[in-house]
This record gives structure tokens, C-alpha cells and sequence, in this order.
């Protein structure tokens, strides 16, 4: 450590620490960084030779239509998963060959970046984008509205988020990124043990991203609260939307901790302050305490939308109302306040003491009762349903059998004795992905498949979905099973290398599985490819392809950018199925003008400032840090002169709109 940070040591006003030995010499990553400039470069050749940067810039990048944001969140999410599986893969080929005095390929420090980058970009540049682009597309929709509450904080937010995905995307080819795991544990995420700028990196890529975080969590608890559809009381709200407002609490609640111990961590690194070390007073337990009151509940944050997602497939796929809505909400509600009773799960090793780790015990095995009786529901809405096995109903049942293994387990690590033994071994990992994969990842395929054709306006290809799905759920067991016995076995988390060879084949068929996931990743892809090509054969002209039966169903596919011509009047839960059913007719005239809000680049101005900051306090650049901070200040001061905040749709425009899609409907038989 100490060479490490020797060779590094030099610092000059002009670039701070930033000197040519930043840029790796590993041929490993050199060859990405080749690869990855040579694609920019024809991305960005390519959008010059067809013209696209004037309609990217003001039809998407300046655009606050919650439905774009929604779309550019999931891309984003879509980019960085695949990042975070090549991470993924790497670990899985350095672990099945690394055995009988092979070291592998990639060497300990290279590794430990691999393993860190992997935990940070699938939960906060993948998962959280998946999770809150839905939220944000569908949201709006489901309650009759014409946007959120907030549309400038709603673009600010998408940019912020990905201006800390482009800090983490950097660290790969400038610097390192931590070598510390994803939730950079003291002492070791201090200063003394990790001198260089990859902690430095963590911490302001989380920052700047949980700023976009918080604030979109703010706006969709407003946009929840104040602007539903006359009738839809709160028990007649869809149970997605419930389940979005319950993990926005959630996010409001629990990001300023992340922020606040972020901050605690930055003073200790930068101003030689003493809250996370052993001198002065200092503790590293208050950091995991702190780290885990923000990460239980994030965990929940990210699992609540898709059981909302589930609910939403279940009741439109068995062609009946979802089974005891009201128990479902009142789970949902349990979950919300009981994921902030259960964060020392995670470290009952610490040392606590027995009645401290028994309370945390006992609620985390209450926990799963609320979770428990969702998944009934769901099967109760099935049983005598007429079921029809499309794609996200196939991604449900298989969450529902993938789960229910991920959450015994959890149940398992909740005794603490079985969780003294199990908790630093790969059973841990294998609960973990278990019930995030099984969970949050094939809720989002199941969301995907779902909404879609409500987004694009056609359907997504069956084949390459199948494909997608058979590769995807095999290869999810054949990846996690053998971390589960090895787990048992006693096989240590965070290993790079092996001394004993009786338990390689594990790890080769955990490698296996990694390479099915892979062809499913691969297929989905290609489902999207082939649709986009097919379109035409694929279209949907009547909005509402699965026989939906709430609001957003009743618009045409892709909805108009206002939405909803005349604000919806509910009067029942499931209030599209309740108008098909009463046999309510589209108004076709008497149409006004519709305010709506215009676009603006602050959002894109502010969070490329940001980023200049962010890379600027890395690196200790001082000058530019505080040319970009005072720029974030000034153009944010700049933008309250901005008074064109809003246009009017002209009746006209919506009065063609409409009549298009009445001659849609009729066109389809509708």
C-alpha cells in the first residue's frame, strides 16, 4: 500500500493527482478502452452523419414528458447492465480457473475493482434506473394525470443519475475504482488503506447519482399524493402505483443517510477527520450501522415496484381482479415500515450482543409474512383464472418459484447462530442474487414485456423472448445453486484464488450458468432487434393489447405527450376494466387547448457541471472544482429568470390527434 501510494504521490496545481500513470496498463482493460473509443466514436460519427444530435437534443435530452424520461432511464439501465455483467462474467471465469496453483487472469487488485464496480453498478446505475423509468413511465398513467408533479426535476434527476453512472464508467479508464466491496466498509475505505482515487470515486459517483435519486423520489410522492384522477381515492389506486408511492417514502427517508454518511467519509479522507476510524473517537461500526439503515430499505426500494409489477400481470393475465387488494396494500404498508427494523441482519457477526441480534432476528422473520401473503394473492388470483401464458406472465411464475427459495433462505440467515456460519461464505451471495435476480430482475423482463407495446406502440417478439426466458431461468439456477452448497461447504465470500480442488467443479458449473444467463441476455437483445425490425407486423392500434385494466390501457400506444385529452373520471378499482365493462365511449368533441410544460437543458447543463465537479474533487483538481461548483450555483440561479416554463397545445393539434386515434380504433375493431 504504501508503494502504491508513493508512486502516486505527486500533485501539480494544474492537474491535481492526475498524471499519465492514471491511465491502467492492464492489457485487459487497455483493450476495453480501445474497443469502448472506437464505439463511441461511430456512435457519435453516426449520429453526426444522419443529423440526430438536433432532434436528440430537443426531443429527448431537453424533454421533461415523463414518458421519455421513463424510456431514457430504462436505456440507461440497459447500458450499465451490460457493464455489470461483463464484471460478472470476469469473476465467474477467474473463479472456476483459478485452482491448483493457477492464479487466473486477473490479478488481487484488478479483481477487487472488478468485484466492487459489479455491486455498485447493479443496485445503483441498473437496478435503481430500471426501477424508477417504470415508475416514472407508468405512473402518471395509472393515475390520469398529464405528467409529474415536478417535469424540470424529473429531467435534473435522469441527468444526475446518469452523471454519476459516467464517474463510475471514468474510474475503468482513468485511475481505479474502490477495492473495498460495494458498501466500502472503514477502515479499509479509509485513507490509510486505500491511499489512491478509488474510494474517492465511489463516493462522489453515489453522491452525485443520490441527488437524482432523492429528488425523483420526492417528485413521485408528490406527483402520487396531489394529482390523481377525480374518483380514484387512495383504495382504488393500482397496486403498482401503491407499491411506487411506498418505495418513494422509502427513498425520501432513506437517501439523505447515504448522503449524510458519504459526507462523514468524505471529511475523513479529505479533512482528516476521525468518524470511522479507531482514533479520536472515531467508530467503524457507526459507518455499517449508518450504511445498512440506508441499505435495508433500499433493498425494498427496489423490490416494491415489481411486486407491484407482478400484481398488475397477475390480475390482467387471469383476466380477474387482483385477490384481496386490500390485503395487498396493507402488506405493502407492513413491509415499508418494518424494512426499517431489520438493517442489523447484516452484521449480527458485529458482536452486538444476544438480545440486540434476537429482536433484529425476530423481525426479519416477520418481515417475510407481509411478503408471504402477497405471494399468495397472487396464486389465489390464478386458481380459476383463465390464465394466458404471455412473456411477463412466464417471467412471473418464474419469480414466484425463484423467490420463494431466495426468501426461505433469508429466513435461514435470520436465525442468528445458522447466520454466524453462513454469513462471510457464498451462501450469503447466493441468498443475495437470489432475491434480487429472481425478484427485481425478472420483474423488470416481466415489466418490459408488459408495457412495451403501450411505449412503442407494438408487441415484442415471442421467439427471441422464449429464448431469452428459457436461458435466463435454468441459467439463474445453475449460477446460484453451487454458491449455495459451497456456501455450506464453508467456501470463504471475496476469494480470487482456491487451494482445495475438490470444489472447482462447483465453481465451473456456476460458470456454466453464467454463460446461459449470457446467451439470454444475448437473446433479449435480439428479441428487441427483431421487433424493431418487425414492427409493422408487430403493431398494436388499439392501445391496449392484453386486455389491460388500468387507465394507461385506455390511451393509444405510444400515449399522445399529453396524455389524456379529458382528465378520467374513476369510480371503481381497475378503472379501465370498470369503463369497458359500463361500456363508456371516448369524448370526440369539445376539445381546449392543454397546458403542458416546455422542455429546458438545465437539467443536461447542471449535471454536466456536476460531473466536472465530481472529477475535479477525485482527482484534486481545486481550480476546477471550484470554477464547476460556482458554474452548478450561478447557472441554477440563472434558471429561476427562466420564466417560458410552459407552452399550450393547440386545440387543433389534439383535436387531429384524437380523430387519429378514433380512426386507430376503428381501424382495429375496436
Amino acid at each position: 500500500m504504501a508503494i502504491e501510494a508513493e508512486a502516486h504521490n505527486h500533485w501539480s496545481p494544474l492537474l491535481g493527482r492526475l498524471w499519465l500513470d492514471a491511465i491502467p496498463q492492464e492489457p485487459i482493460v487497455l483493450a476495453t478502452f480501445v474497443v469502448v473509443m472506437l464505439g463511441g466514436a461511430a456512435l457519435v460519427a453516426g449520429l453526426t452523419y444522419f443529423k440526430l444530435w438536433g432532434y436528440l437534443w430537443k426531443e429527448w435530452f431537453t424533454s421533461v414528458d415523463h414518458k421519455k424520461i421513463g424510456i431514457m432511464y430504462m436505456i440507461l439501465g440497459l447500458v450499465m447492465f451490460l457493464r455489470g455483467f461483463a464484471d460478472a462474467i470476469m469473476m465467474r471465469a477467474q473463479q472456476a480457473m483459478a485452482f491448483n496453483g493457477n492464479d487466473g487472469y486477473l490479478n488481487a487488485h484488478h479483481y477487487d475493482q472488478v468485484f466492487t464496480a459489479h455491486g455498485v453498478i447493479m443496485i445503483f446505475f441498473v437496478a435503481m434506473p430500471f426501477v424508477t423509468g417504470l415508475m416514472n413511465y407508468i405512473v402518471p398513467l395509472q393515475i390520469g394525470a398529464r405528467d409529474v408533479s415536478f417535469p424540470f426535476l424529473n429531467n435534473f434527476s435522469f441527468w444526475m443519475t446518469t452523471a454519476g453512472a459516467v464517474l463510475t464508467m471514468m474510474s475503468l479508464f482513468v485511475g481505479e475504482f474502490a477495492q473495498t466491496g460495494w458498501l466500502a466498509y472503514p477502515p479499509l475505505s479509509n485513507l490509510a488503506y486505500s491511499p489512491w482515487v478509488g474510494v474517492d470515486y465511489y463516493i462522489w459517483s453515489l453522491q452525485i447519482a443520490g441527488v437524482g435519486t432523492l429528488l425523483s423520489g420526492v417528485n413521485l410522492v408528490c406527483t402520487i399524493v396531489k394529482m390523481r384522477a377525480p374518483g380514484m381515492t387512495m383504495m382504488r389506486m393500482p397496486v403498482f402505483t401503491w407499491t411506487s408511492l411506498c418505495t418513494n417514502i422509502l427513498i425520501v427517508a432513506a437517501f439523505p443517510v447515504l448522503t449524510a454518511v458519504m459526507t462523514m467519509l468524505t471529511v475523513d479522507r479529505y479533512l482528516g477527520f476521525n468518524f470511522f476510524s479507531n482514533d479520536f473517537g472515531g467508530s467503524p461500526m457507526m459507518y455499517v450501522n449508518l450504511i445498512w439503515i440506508w441499505g435495508h430499505p433500499e433493498v425494498y426500494i427496489l423490490i416494491l415496484p415489481l411486486f407491484g409489477v407482478f400484481s398488475e400481470v397477475v390480475s390482467t393475465f387471469s383476466g380477474k381482479r387482483l385477490f384481496g387488494y386490500s390485503s395487498m396494500v396493507y402488506a405493502t404498508l407492513v413491509i415499508t415500515i418494518l424494512s426499517y427494523l431489520v438493517w442489523l441482519h447484516h452484521f449480527f457477526t458485529m458482536g452486538s450482543g444476544a438480545s440486540v441480534n434476537s429482536f433484529f432476528g425476530i423481525t426479519t422473520m416477520v418481515i417475510s409474512i407481509p411478503t408471504g401473503a402477497k405471494l399468495f394473492n397472487w396464486l389465489f388470483t390464478m386458481y380459476r383464472g383463465r390464465i394466458r401464458y404471455e412473456l411477463p406472465m412466464m417471467w412471473t411464475v418464474a419469480f414466484m418459484l425463484t423467490f420463494t427459495v431466495g426468501g426461505m433462505t433469508g429466513v435461514l440467515l435470520a436465525v442468528p447462530p445458522a447466520d454466524f456460519v453462513l454469513h462471510n461464505s457464498l451462501f450469503l451471495i447466493a441468498h443475495f442474487h437470489n432475491v434480487i435476480i429472481g425478484g427485481v430482475l425478472f420483474g423488470i423482463f416481466a415489466a418490459i414485456n408488459f408495457w412495451w407495446p403501450k411505449a412503442f406502440g407494438f408487441k415484442l417478439n415471442q421467439f427471441w423472448g422464449k429464448v431469452s426466458f428459457w436461458l435466463w431461468v435454468p441459467g439463474f439456477w445453475f449460477a446460484f445453486m453451487p454458491l449455495y452448497i459451497l456456501g455450506l461447504m464453508g467456501v470463504t465470500r471475496r476469494m480470487r484464488v482456491f487451494d482445495d480442488p475438490s470444489i472447482q467443479i462447483w465453481f465451473v458449473i456456476a460458470a456454466f450458468g453464467a454463460v446461459m444467463i449470457a446467451g439470454g441476455i444475448g437473446a433479449m437483445l435480439v428479441q428487441f432487434a427483431v421487433s424493431i425490425w418487425k414492427r409493422e407486423e408487430l403493431k398494436d392500434e388499439t392501445g391496449d393489447p392484453w386486455n389491460g385494466r388500468t387507465l394507461e390501457w385506455s390511451t393509444s400506444s405510444p400515449p399522445p405527450e399529453y396524455n389524456f385529452a379529458f382528465t378520467p373520471l374513476v369510480h371503481d378499482l381497475d378503472a379501465w376494466d370498470d369503463m369497458k365493462r359500463c361500456g363508456v365511449q371516448r369524448p370526440t368533441s369539445g376539445f381546449r387547448p392543454i397546458h403542458m410544460p416546455s422542455g429546458t437543458g438545465t437539467g443536461l447543463i447542471l449535471a454536466g457541471l456536476s460531473t466536472a465537479l465530481g472529477f475535479a474533487m477525485i482527482w484534486y483538481i481545486w481550480w476546477l472544482a471550484a470554477v464547476s461548483f460556482a458554474g452548478i450555483i450561478g447557472y441554477a440561479i440563472f434558471h429561476t429568470f427562466n420564466y417560458k416554463r410552459d407552452y399550450h397545445i393547440p386545440v387543433e393539434t389534439v383535436e387531429a390527434t384524437e380523430a387519429e386515434r378514433t380512426r386507430q380504433l376503428a381501424a382495429a375493431g375496436a
